[in-house]
């Protein structure tokens, strides 16, 4: 291997050339339809975002209304937390509380809806062969992971999910006031009848996915860090994997639409909002 200099412009514009092709796992591929294991069925033409995370990493997309977006625990250890916006309107954003209140159930499941805090289903479950997932705490913050390993500062060894999401946020223009409480996918959090909170942790079982479906034209935020209750002494969380391809829009017989009378009115509340 030869030695490189980036100590001048011409040797650091070199050393960058060289690495031209350079591919390492947890990097964003481009354009999406280039990468070697694309989701089955889909042409590489309908690709819109393919990315691993690392360990403490983020990524932020728009993507159009029939999207799929599809989320995979590559090792069995991810904890991926998600924000999502209207993408033209970002004042409209995903409502936790909403989600769990109207559709009468905290745990995220195939079938279910992410609404907005005005009556709009952001987001649909289309498959979930994970079934540990968290609407309870929300992201880890700095404090919190100081707490746990010593130092949550967003550039030291241990970021915070609070923090990795506010980056993704501001590629959009949006700031700490718009990173409002997040869905933790891939680690459960389930209610003791005393009001104990029991954390699934693993890890699991390598390769675990969920397939996401926009309803709207949506901003999606991720950020892949420990979970907030993990008390694991190391920083515990390994890469995820995000596939994005343009889909179809619901049809009107589809039977998540017509799954319950909250279904259904979010989706009139979306086709409302189109209609224009």
């Amino acid at each position: 291997m030869t030695d490189s200099s980036t100590a001048d412009p011409k040797s650091a514009r070199a050393h960058a050339r060289a690495m031209a092709g350079t591919r390492v796992e947890a990097m964003p591929t481009v354009p999406a339809g280039s990468g070697a294991d694309l989701p089955e069925e889909v042409p590489a033409d309908a690709m819109l975002w393919e990315e691993t995370l690392a360990a403490g990493g983020y990524a932020a997309k728009e993507l159009g209304r029939g999207a799929r977006l599809r989320l995979i625990d590559l090792y069995g250890d991810s904890c991926v937390s998600m924000l999502i916006f209207n993408a033209e309107r970002p004042v409209e954003r995903l409502n936790v509380a909403d989600t769990i209140k109207v559709q009468w159930n905290a745990y995220l499941q195939s079938g279910r809806l992410l609404l907005s805090d005005m009556g709009r289903v952001l987001m649909s479950i289309s498959v979930d062969d994970a079934q540990t997932h968290d609407t309870f705490c929300g992201p880890s913050n700095e404090r919190t992971n100081s707490n746990n390993y010593g130092n949550g500062a967003n550039w030291g060894p241990h970021p915070n999910a609070r923090d990795r999401l506010l980056l993704g946020a501001a590629k959009f223009g949006l700031g700490r006031k718009d990173v409002h409480p997040c869905v933790n996918w891939f680690k459960g959090v389930q209610v003791a009848p005393d009001g104990t909170t029991i954390l699934q942790v693993g890890p699991f079982a390598p390769g675990r996915s969920i397939l996401l479906r926009a309803e709207m034209n949506v901003i999606v935020v991720l950020a892949n860090c420990p979970h907030v209750l993990d008390t694991r002494p190391q920083f515990s969380v390994t890469p995820a994997r995000v596939s994005a391809w343009r889909g179809p829009i619901t049809p009107e017989n589809d039977p998540v639409r017509t799954a319950s009378p909250e279904s259904l009115r979010a989706y009139l509340n979306v086709e409302e909002y189109y209609r224009r």
